[in-house]
């Protein structure tokens, strides 16, 4: 396979970076070391492809406790303590790997090259037209068939210290996969600080013109991954505008259905959303214009549950945050415990680019997702748990 000067580089510099962060087989020090045993340990967890598939728990000095998988960069856990300090899983998954292989509704995972609809799954780039993978009806959807969500992620970093541990993966996709133009490296890190909070860090480079919007598609449910819908928690974005299809662009929220200023239970106006997307079902699947600078960090949403008395907050550098409130679930995929996801189960807040953009290029309101050799796409994204 004749790969370009480019890439090549590209792959040797990942090359280095896997001998830097790739940890050894530990010595009796380091498996008798405490710090090691508490904050990041792994498992074998299967196979997938021939590719060896583990589990890592991360857990922080509280308590907190993440699990990760190199399968689809998944998050499959996060336990977190409620206002009595009593613990449970909020975000939602499958116990075992078999369970996330066939298709299921992106649990935790890591979606790319582009997440959210491509418009007629084509775009153009440079003049030249692309025709890429059709898996959502005419659309594109999350990465196409076979996403970054269905990959084998590489490990190329096991790091702890006195207050946090971290994991870091790549993945290399290749010219012409899904149909997308350029090879394109990526690297996703997990941290869970003893701050309470988990730090997801997305970054890509590529050999050619090509578009970038990674995102994190965990579903959360603060009172527990079990507990039933999420329609009673508190939920307020700091957006004032949202996007709709077409060339109509953004939108106020303000006196509508999508106005999350100010706190308010989620259920509070879903009834109200109007029907111009059949395919909402009757939940909120739209994405925000977050107020501040795309780049820098910056707090997007504060969620609390009020018998758990658990909070969460988003931090991201992203210009936009998709609200999913679970609306294609329907109890047919029985998750951690054997427990039937129903509608509205679990909400979405995905910190991204807007949906589409490569199809509204030129709309001065719309920041480009396209990257280009030389350039480094970078994405931080920050959950951070807490009580009232």
């Amino acid at each position: 396979m004749n790969l370009h000067p480019g890439f090549k580089l590209i792959l040797m510099v990942a090359g280095l970076l896997t001998t830097t962060f790739s940890c050894s087989k530990p010595d009796s020090t380091e498996l008798n070391n405490p710090l090691q045993l508490v904050r990041l340990q792994k498992a074998p967890w299967g196979n997938v492809k021939g590719k060896s598939v583990l589990l890592y728990t991360l857990t922080n000095g509280n308590g907190l406790k993440a699990k990760i998988t190199n399968y689809g960069a998944i998050l499959t856990e996060l336990h977190t303590p409620d206002r009595q300090g009593q613990m449970a899983d909020v975000t939602l998954g499958f116990d075992r790997l078999e369970d996330y292989l066939p298709r299921h509704p992106y649990f935790g995972s890591i979606c790319g090259r582009v997440v959210g609809r491509i418009t007629q799954a084509k775009f153009t780039l440079e003049g030249k037209d692309y025709q890429i993978s059709k898996n959502f009806g005419a659309h594109h959807l999350h990465g196409g068939k076979e996403g970054f969500d269905r990959k084998v992620w590489e490990v190329i970093g096991e790091t702890i210290s006195n207050n946090q541990a971290s994991l870091k993966m790549t993945y290399t996709s290749l010219d012409g996969e899904e149909g997308y133009p350029g090879n394109l490296i990526s690297w996703v890190s997990y941290t869970l600080n003893d701050d309470n909070s988990l730090k997801i860090e997305m970054e890509a480079q590529t050999d050619a013109p090509t578009i970038v919007n990674l995102a994190h598609h965990a579903y959360w449910n603060l009172a527990g991954h079990d507990a039933g819908n999420i329609l009673g928690h508190e939920l307020q974005l700091i957006a004032q505008q949202y996007t709709v299809p077409g060339k109509e662009g953004i939108r106020t929220v303000a006196g509508t259905p999508f106005d999350f200023t100010k706190p308010k239970t989620i259920g509070a106006d879903i009834k109200k959303i109007p029907p111009t997307d059949p395919e909402n079902l009757g939940g909120y699947d739209l994405n925000l214009v977050i107020d501040g600078l795309t780049g820098q960090m910056k707090q997007v949403a504060w969620v609390r549950e009020s018998d758990s008395g658990r909070t969460m907050e988003v931090h991201t550098t992203e210009p936009g945050v998709q609200l999913y409130t679970g609306n294609f679930l329907d109890g047919s995929f029985k998750g951690k415990g054997g427990k039937p996801y129903e509608k509205y189960a679990g909400f979405c807040l995905e910190t991204q680019h807007y949906p589409d953009s490569i199809n509204k290029e030129g709309l001065p309101e719309w920041p480009s997702t396209i990257l280009r050799p030389g350039q480094m796409y970078h994405h931080v994204l920050a959950f951070k748990f807490g009580t009232d």
